[in-house]
């Protein structure tokens, strides 16, 4: 789907004034890769006029495979030294063979933990073919794009809004969207480890769309419905999506091991989902068992108040996890890092 979220500063804090999220039909994106420029602006139209959002400033995001995160070690050195040793030595950190087809990026993290002589630096990296693609589609809409994020990072600046950050805390927090899911370790409030991979809460749709005989959008509708219900057909509908879910979990489990393994084994005191699938029944406390970890769904309003003119208060609970990117990207501003 696509979603539009308009925050606004206040004198109490930040608010957000408006949300619309509609579906997006299949085929127009495929693992993050723009396929239909023209459908995806009509619909980019839909959703700004449903929304009564008058702006055309935006800020949007890459994810999945149309993105490069990368976390490397280097000697100390001045950032104009760093841009310059990142596009001349690029095939040493990523794999393309000429920068300048390239958008990239890159954030000094501090100081290496283990060699105070090097510091630990981010980059993150976008053929310019596919950025364009999704800037071509946005101008078509009448949109006037001022920062291209990334979903992970956006989930961080979320996250950093909203809840208490401890020095040394390590938190992850995953977003599992239609075809794409995130995952975004965070330690201290920064970023450490991020992992993409391409399978998401659509293949849990299509699966239940096979074995109950229906159309897709029934489907995503029994996907996140209540099933708590006592009931035969309660209980064996929880347990057919949750085991639909199962290679998701899987890759998740996975993706923390790896983490775990490559960091030293580090505590992680939370793990929050967020994403469309997140709101699947029991998809929290089946994660919270495999990892050993506490989970949750992520709350975006925790500490960001909302219009109730504009926005039902009926709904919030229900867009919670569906929002949480959006937001973060509605509080960006330009020169943040």
């Amino acid at each position: 789907s696509l979603k539009l979220a308009e925050v606004v500063s206040s004198a109490n804090g930040y608010v957000l004034n408006r949300f619309l999220h509609i579906p997006l039909p299949p085929g127009i994106i495929a693992d993050g890769i723009l396929a239909d420029s023209r459908e995806l602006s009509l619909k980019i139209k839909e959703l700004f006029k449903g929304s009564g959002c008058q702006k055309r400033g935006i800020v949007t995001s890459l994810s999945g495979n149309s993105v490069i995160v990368k976390k490397v070690t280097l000697d100390q050195m001045e950032e104009s030294e760093l841009r310059d040793l990142i596009r001349d030595e690029a095939g040493k950190y990523l794999p393309f063979d000429n920068m300048d087809d390239v958008n990239y990026d890159f954030q000094i993290l501090g100081d290496n933990e283990f060699n105070p002589n090097q510091m630990d630096v981010i980059i993150v990296a976008a053929k310019k073919d596919i950025v364009n693609s999704y800037l071509e589609a946005l101008l078509g809409a009448g949109l006037n794009v001022k920062i291209m994020d990334v979903d992970s990072f956006a989930l961080e600046t979320m996250y950093e809004a909203n809840y208490e950050l401890e020095n040394n805390e390590i938190v992850v927090i995953v977003n599992i969207g239609a075809s794409i899911t995130n995952i975004n370790v965070i330690k201290g409030g920064m970023s450490i480890f991020t992992r993409d991979f391409t399978l998401g809460g659509n293949s849990i749709t299509e699966a239940l769309k096979d074995k109950y005989n229906i159309s897709f959008e029934e489907a995503e509708k029994k996907k996140v419905a209540d099933a708590s219900g006592s009931s035969p057909e309660s209980v064996e509908l929880k347990n057919s999506i949750l085991d639909f879910a199962e290679p998701i979990c899987g890759e998740i489990e996975r993706s923390v091991d790896y983490f775990r393994s490559t960091f030293g084994g580090e505590y992680i005191k939370h793990v929050y989902l967020s994403g469309g699938s997140a709101r699947i029944d029991g998809l929290p406390t089946t994660l919270s068992q495999r990892l050993n970890i506490e989970t949750e769904i992520i709350n975006p309003f925790l500490k960001i108040g909302y219009n109730n003119k504009n926005i039902d208060p009926k709904t919030l609970d229900s867009i919670r996890p569906i929002a949480a990117v959006a937001v973060g990207l509605g509080l960006r501003k330009l020169g943040d890092k």
